[in-house]
């Protein structure tokens, strides 16, 4: 990694921050309007044995919910690489998962199960699992078929190409679908948190919301922005650890 690859978004990072602490007191913003970032990192240092018990509960469904997305999401994809006739017939339902507005599942999800942790873990679910499957089948899809005539050839039958041949060519793009969803699972918590719930740093911001605690809500985005980084940054690592070639081609 390049240096300059670490110092150019910290320095734009840090002169956006500057930038926007110099314009609140310029024009001496009131903190329940938007409060200055060094505010908001006051707030989250301070108040974080507030914070913290709602992060381990929004953290736990997202991981839960990209967990679903991944056991749900892989077996489909594959399932209609094998076999197109069933992508036909599914790749509709898919689509309408996505054009249906989340804020419209939500109140439901919460009627269905409830306003404990599931509800929470499907709003996760139902944002991560169309970007996961949707990237992976289209990997396997964009397998070389020269290489697939080759291994016909050979005898190999389908699942020894998938194993061989179709899951590591999927590889990189099934990572970038992963990428995505892993960094909007939050958005899938925390709504359903907003909905209903009895705490999370969804449940939390509308709490501090009501009461004009605005540097408190912007302590809880800048936590569930932690989280997508640090979301990110681990799905990054392990796509170096196993799609190795990527980089020496």
């Amino acid at each position: 990694m390049k240096w300059s690859d670490i110092f150019f978004p910290t320095g734009v990072t840090i002169g956006i921050l500057v930038l926007w602490e110099v314009l609140v007191r310029i024009m001496e913003i009131p903190a329940f309007i938007l409060p200055s970032p060094w505010e908001i990192g006051v707030c989250a240092a301070t108040k974080a044995p507030l914070i913290w018990p709602h992060a381990l509960a929004t953290a736990l469904e997202i991981i839960l919910g990209i967990a679903l997305a991944l056991v749900t999401s892989i077996p489909l994809a594959i399932f209609m690489f094998a076999r197109p006739g069933i992508e036909k017939g599914l790749a509709p339902f898919l689509v309408a998962s996505q054009a249906v507005p989340v804020f419209a599942l939500a109140p439901l999800l919460v009627i269905w199960l409830g306003y404990g942790i599931w509800s929470k873990v499907f709003m996760a679910w139902v944002i991560i699992f169309f970007p996961i499957t949707v990237s992976l089948l289209s990997g396997l899809k964009s397998c070389d078929p020269d290489f697939r005539r080759l291994f016909t050839l050979m005898g190999a039958g389908f699942w020894m190409q998938l194993r061989l041949l179709y899951w590591p060519w999927a590889l990189p793009q099934f990572f970038s679908g992963l990428k995505v969803g892993v960094t909007v699972a939050t958005i899938g918590a925390v709504i359903g948190e907003w909905v209903g719930a009895q705490k999370g740093l969804g449940y939390l911001m509308i709490q501090s919301n009501a009461r004009l605690n605005t540097d408190l809500v912007f302590a809880c985005i800048l936590w569930l922005t932690v989280m997508g980084l640090g979301l990110w940054a681990l799905v990054n690592f392990a796509e170096k650890r196993m799609v190795t070639w990527k980089n020496s081609v």
